[in-house]
């Protein structure tokens, strides 16, 4: 009598004997055994992978208990108890910042998921009640999916080929904070600075005007000098206004990456951004560099590798799609036990898996073809980063070593003639505005190259978020005062 089977896969062998009994036990064994979950969800591999990048001192920490969470918190609120410098800043992230956390958990899910991957189906068991007059015929049967079995192996190198896939896309998201929490927070700084001078620049143009009224009051001004000071002092306080909401929206931004909230809003930040490093990188072989090291190439070539098995699966099984091998025992009242065994097949007479092969094909190109891209875009995108770093280096140091120093000398100059009564005093005003303007610009070429040092940076380990200037360095109005 045929078996009735339920519609369920897995391992089916209904052995007869000790001995086979003993056997298929080793077998569930032996393939359940590799199927097992690692200590720390591969935490410890996403860590090594970033090390490197972010130095020995950086902590990263799984928030999986209420413990850690607490912890955690302890240990922000440690650096947050002192001006944050950019290493204090980009720690406070990588422990405090719930995005990341989240890309965490998905470690933990893509693990579940390769175990599950791994672990044998659950055999399928069919109970059948016959009577014909008064006879009755009792049917049992054990069941599983044989194809399920046989391309257990290969489904297990697949999934683990994903896993390991997820953990580089999960360590370049750790970068990646890292690099923007770099970059917020020297926005953060280089506009609280911007912020101060501006308001320099208002405190100067605000005695201006207020002289230049004074001075009308009296006859020794016309109204033409007098508008000039007074527009200069208007530019100077919308001017200022800009600079305060920039410092506010980049101190926002920085907030939002550290993960703060409440009271620990009120952090505070240096006065002044790092000093200009005295010579710039060099980086010759800077392309191989890249190549080797470069997260999202590593992440796309384990997933043409991962698609690539999943390819020749898709080729072995293609005309095993249903394949059940099962244990029949039969009993009756009127006759003696049958016992037996049978297997079910499907036969491909309309389907013989040649659009699943076209496919799986169709898929391991258009991998192998974005692995390629990915390639070819992280060369140009590590020149891009690298010539920008360079020019915002050269850019920084001469604003540093001429413009500013020029600037300086000028108004000593002028101070020594204004002192001799030789220039008047809105001379005077005049150049401490384009000395101001001059400091101004040192600010943003000084903030301009950090940004692009942090860019480089995340060009050499995964695909970075290229920056351009974070805007002009002073209108031309306050450079050069009111048509001095």
């Amino acid at each position: 009598m045929a078996m009735t089977r339920l519609p369920t896969s897995g391992l089916v062998v209904a052995p007869s004997s000790p001995a086979r009994l003993g056997g298929l036990a080793a077998l569930v064994l032996t393939l359940a055994g590799c199927a097992s979950f690692s200590p720390d969800g591969g935490f410890e591999t996403v860590r090594q992978a970033t090390a490197g990048h972010l130095g020995t001192a950086a902590e990263l920490a799984w928030a999986r208990q209420p413990e850690d969470l607490d912890r955690i918190e302890q240990r922000v609120a440690e650096l947050l108890a002192r001006p944050l410098g950019m290493d204090e800043a980009v720690q406070v992230a990588l422990l405090n910042n719930r995005g990341l956390q989240a890309a965490y958990a998905d470690l933990g899910i893509t693990e579940a998921e390769v175990v599950q991957a791994g672990r044998l189906p659950n055999p399928g068991f069919s109970f059948g009640r016959l009577t014909k007059g008064d006879e009755i015929e009792l049917e049992r049967g054990l069941h599983v999916d044989l194809a399920r079995l046989i391309a257990l192996p290969l489904v297990q190198r697949v999934e683990a080929r994903r896993l390991e896939q997820v953990r580089h896309t999960v360590a370049m998201q750790v970068l990646a904070l890292a690099a923007d929490t770099r970059k917020a927070w020297v926005q953060a700084v280089a506009a609280g600075e911007s912020a101060r001078y501006s308001r320099q620049v208002m405190q100067a143009a605000e005695a201006g005007a207020e002289l230049a009224r004074r001075m009308a009051q009296v006859g020794n001004f016309n109204k033409l000098q007098q508008a000039r000071e007074q527009g200069f002092y208007a530019d100077a306080a919308l001017n200022l206004a800009r600079a305060e909401q920039q410092q506010r929206a980049a101190r926002e931004r920085l907030t939002r990456l550290l993960g703060l909230w409440g009271a620990q809003t009120g952090f505070e930040l240096p006065q002044r951004l790092p000093d200009l490093p005295p010579q710039p990188r060099e980086l010759p072989d800077i392309e191989r560099t890249a190549l080797a090291q470069r997260l999202d190439v590593a992440a796309a070539r384990a997933g043409a590798e991962a698609t690539a098995r999943n390819l020749g699966l898709t080729r072995t099984t293609r005309f095993i799609n249903v394949l059940e091998l099962g244990g029949v025992r039969n009993s009756s009242n009127e006759a003696p036990t049958q016992k037996g065994w049978e297997i079910g097949l499907e036969l491909p007479l309309f389907d013989w898996g040649g659009a699943r092969v076209a496919r799986a094909e169709g898929v391991y190109m258009q991998a192998l073809h974005r692995a390629a891209e990915t390639a070819v875009n992280a060369r140009s995108e590590v020149r891009e980063a690298y010539g920008a770093y360079r020019s915002a280096w050269d850019i920084a140091r001469h604003q540093r070593d001429e413009i500013v120093p020029l600037k300086a000398r000028i108004a000593e100059e002028n101070l020594l003639r204004y002192n001799g009564m030789l220039i008047g005093v809105f001379e005077l005003l005049a150049d401490a505005r384009s000395q101001i303007a001059s400091v101004n610009g040192a600010i943003d070429a000084l903030r301009d190259f950090w940004i692009a040092q942090a860019d480089l940076d995340m060009a050499l380990v995964g695909k970075p978020s290229l920056s351009a200037a974070a805007g002009p360095a002073m209108p031309a109005a306050e450079a050069g005062g009111p048509g001095h």
